[in-house]
């Protein structure tokens, strides 16, 4: 299982790269863009530091400077593999509070597939916006990471 995420948090890094590379090529990047990168961002240092038991530097919804989403990006990943190498259990359950201050438990494994699901999703819309702007987005599907 280890070895597995691993592979998808890489997939994951390259795909955020690709779209730090192309929103930081453009011009104008749509504002719905840098939200929902934004958002990723945000979704994955929360999840991070739920699984680490620390708090938050960041809301889900604030938006990052797009200068700082490279920085965001990195440390997002390293502290990724930080939970992964040290993690032993990845049964062993995560008790939270989401962003209204309501308790949840997961188990870890999930908790971390659901960082790669969740940023999958928002990406799938920023392709979407950029699009819907005139700019052909790369592909970012498993299969071409992959290949």
């Amino acid at each position: 299982m280890k070895g597995f995420l691993q592979q998808l948090f890489d997939y994951n890094f390259h795909c955020n790269k690709k779209i730090i590379q192309q929103c930081g090529g453009l011009d104008v990047v749509p504002e719905n863009c840098q939200r929902l990168f934004s958002h990723i961002l945000n979704a994955h240092h929360i999840w991070n530091h739920r699984l680490l038991g620390r708090p938050s530097e960041f809301g889900v919804w604030d938006v990052q400077p797009i200068e700082k989403w490279e920085e965001v990006h990195y440390e997002n990943q390293r502290t990724s593999f930080e939970i992964l190498t040290n993690t032993e259990d990845f049964m062993k359950r995560v008790e939270y509070e989401n962003s209204q201050g309501r308790t949840f438990s997961n188990e870890t494994k999930d908790i971390l597939f659901h960082i790669i699901n969740h940023s999958t999703h928002h990406r799938g819309q920023i392709m979407m916006e950029l699009r819907a702007s005139g700019t052909v987005p790369e592909p970012l599907d498993y299969i071409h990471y992959k290949r």
